[in-house]
């Protein structure tokens, strides 16, 4: 029977996290009850597959937050009466766009269909897992996915143990399956971009001063306060940026960006190099358009863009921040820009900030205590205090 299926992948899932991501395993919410089982089936007119009956019967769902546990498609599990919601929203919107009345009953691929369940949801959009729920139709329990721009399209597991399966060998195997573990919790991660060092050259002359290039955008001097939006790109890592010393995030900004600078064939031009040299001695360099690093920077980036290459453009532009901007925006350019070449990027900015212990993701409550006049974080305290005042 596929529930055996479920019931061992889940097994098979529950001890890797245990053993490996406790944080995510603890988001996973205890068994559903049967009652409320039965009860949806009523809400929703429809009786869940046995799978997904047992499914349930393993965990209700898995509550929201940074370390909530997701499916390799970003979906978080949904819970029984999270189901009913996201699935009785999906049929307003077939409902509104008559699909329901127009479609065929074996049609692959429609928008949405009655006896569709969403049982994973990307959060943001309606985007989202989904179960073939209509008995007797050839592709009943069949795990097909949602996205609003195209509609459902099925092919990813026949059934929903098949899924759970390959989720379980994707996290056995680990390696190369954008499996990845930082701080206690499951990440699904994979780099995006491939980074081409490979051209320019380190004889490349300087171009003239009078050559046609584009500006850089150079920092105000002194630095602004970093808004704190900012930060929210690096999670957990962002509340360490947020305090600890200006020194200790200046040193891991040099090391981001020295790691960057070699990732994408910056660091070959001699006007890179010296200034990194200049960086770890905690030398000033110029801030000029037409120095000799302003110049190779801008030229950096006239010819990413006609060798296409993105990586290379974001890293001038981070060098930019990281020579003559601050430290605090330079770390969230350097680990931003990285974090589409490397999936170990948290790792390896963790141990750039010293390797201190991981805090909890913060809070708005965090934001709005925060003290630090590099990082602008007055929209929170502002609301905190109207809040207080209320109360």
């Amino acid at each position: 029977m596929t529930t055996d299926l479920v019931e061992t992948s889940w097994k098979r899932v529950d001890d890797w996290l245990r053993d490996h991501a406790p944080r995510t395993f603890a988001s996973l919410r205890p068994p559903a009850a049967d009652e409320e089982i039965r009860a949806a089936e009523v809400d929703l007119g429809l009786t869940f597959h046995p799978d997904l009956v047992a499914s349930l019967r393993r965990h209700n769902g898995a509550r929201e937050g940074v370390e909530e546990f997701r499916f390799p498609t970003q979906d978080r599990l949904l819970g029984v009466r999270e189901i009913v919601r996201d699935t009785d929203f999906m049929r307003e919107i077939a409902a509104d766009l008559d699909e329901e009345e127009e479609e065929d009953e074996e049609e692959e691929g429609t928008y949405w269909h009655h006896g569709y369940l969403k049982f994973g949801s990307y959060g943001s959009t309606a985007d989202g897992l989904t179960l073939d729920s209509r008995s007797g139709q050839s592709s009943y329990g069949e795990i097909g996915r949602f996205f609003d721009e195209i509609g459902t399209t099925f092919g990813r597991a026949d059934s929903l143990g098949a899924y759970l399966a390959d989720l379980a060998d994707q996290l056995e195997g680990a390696g190369g399956s954008g499996v990845v573990v930082f701080a206690g919790r499951l990440i699904w991660d994979s780099a995006s971009q491939v980074p081409r060092p490979e051209w320019g050259s380190a004889d490349d002359p300087l171009p003239g001063p009078e050559e046609q290039l584009p500006p850089l955008d150079l920092p105000t001097r002194p630095a602004e306060p970093l808004r704190v939006g900012y930060l929210f790109g690096l999670e957990e890592l962002g509340a360490l940026v947020a305090t600890l010393p200006r020194r200790r995030v200046a040193e891991a900004a040099y090391q981001q960006m020295r790691r960057l600078a070699g990732e994408t064939g910056l660091a070959k031009y001699a006007e890179v190099a010296a200034a990194l040299d200049a960086m770890a001695r905690d030398e000033t360099v110029p801030p000029t358009q037409t120095g000799p690093l302003g110049l190779r920077l801008r030229k950096v980036i006239a010819e990413s863009d006609t060798h296409r290459d993105g990586l290379r453009r974001w890293a001038a532009q981070a060098m930019v921040t990281a020579v003559w901007g601050g430290p605090h925006e330079a770390v969230c350019k350097t680990a931003t820009t990285r974090s589409h070449l490397s999936s170990d990027w948290r790792t390896e900015l963790l141990a750039d900030l010293g390797g201190p212990p991981v805090p909890p993701a913060p809070d708005q409550l965090f934001w709005a205590k925060l003290r630090n006049p590099d990082i602008d974080a007055s929209y929170y305290a502002s609301a905190y205090a109207q809040d207080q005042g209320r109360s």
